[in-house]
């Protein structure tokens, strides 16, 4: 049975604010459990009930193991049908980004995209596409947002996810820096090459005034019908699609 401080202090996770200070996330689910246990990110504890017992991999022993019942599991899920299976991790260490890992590829660069399902889309399908990097601006979503972890469907640990202020780090890049404006060339029509950034905006405004000022190629989507917008996870997917058809 679990304690109230263990109840509060797993619901206070849900928050942002206690995410940062205790250095811990959720994720939920038990594809996602398979996928986190091999990488690089560090499990602290595991809640489950009774039905995953015999199913609970071989674990390092360090890792705390927490038999609970639907209803408590339910006090303590972001989920509003819990999927029978909680963990903590422990979020790694923010390293800087060295320029020299976007040489010979393409990453995503993320300008104040602030919706979280929206960001862990992109993660999923970077993985998809073999994209390894994803640069976000300070302003956008945090990546150790439930919906977000949610929404990666488990791709979190193969995407290295940066946060950093886009004014410093893109006049340090030496690739092709792309960004997705309605002005810009079709993508049909774009040479990308295998290396580059690839800049999406804020889902409402756009890429801001201040980083517009550092790409040297705006692209676009051509539109054909007569839709005001195309959501930014859609595009992101999209234009990973088209720069793939070079690396491939």
């Amino acid at each position: 049975m679990l304690s109230k401080s263990q109840i509060s202090f797993i619901k206070s996770l849900h928050q942002k604010k206690y995410r940062k200070e205790h250095g811990i996330f959720i994720i939920e689910g038990f594809k996602s459990l398979l996928e986190i246990i091999p990488s690089h990110y560090n499990l602290d504890s595991i809640y489950y009930v009774a039905e995953y017992k015999s199913l609970m991999p071989t674990l390092p022993s360090n890792i705390k193991l927490f038999e609970v019942n639907n209803v408590e599991l339910e006090k303590i899920s972001t989920l509003q049908t819990p999927q029978g299976i909680l963990a903590l991790v422990k979020q790694p260490k923010a390293t800087p980004l060295d320029p020299d890992v976007l040489k010979n590829c393409f990453s995503i660069v993320l300008d104040g995209v602030q919706d979280p399902g929206n960001l862990g889309t992109i993660i999923r399908t970077a993985d998809w596409f073999g994209f390894k990097n994803i640069i976000c601006s300070l302003n956008t979503a945090d990546v150790y947002n439930p919906k977000t972890i949610q929404a990666t469907m488990g791709s979190l640990p193969r995407v290295n996810v940066f946060y950093e202020d886009l004014s410093l780090v893109l006049p340090k890049v030496q690739v092709p820096i792309y960004g997705a404006l309605l002005e810009g060339k079709s993508i049909y029509k774009t040479d990308f090459g295998t290396e580059g950034l690839l800049i999406l905006g804020n889902e409402g405004q756009g890429i801001s005034a201040a980083v517009i000022n550092f790409i040297q190629q705006p692209v676009t989507i051509p539109r054909i019908g007569k839709a005001e917008s195309l959501n930014v996870a859609i595009s992101a997917g999209i234009f990973c699609a088209e720069i793939s058809r070079n690396i491939i």
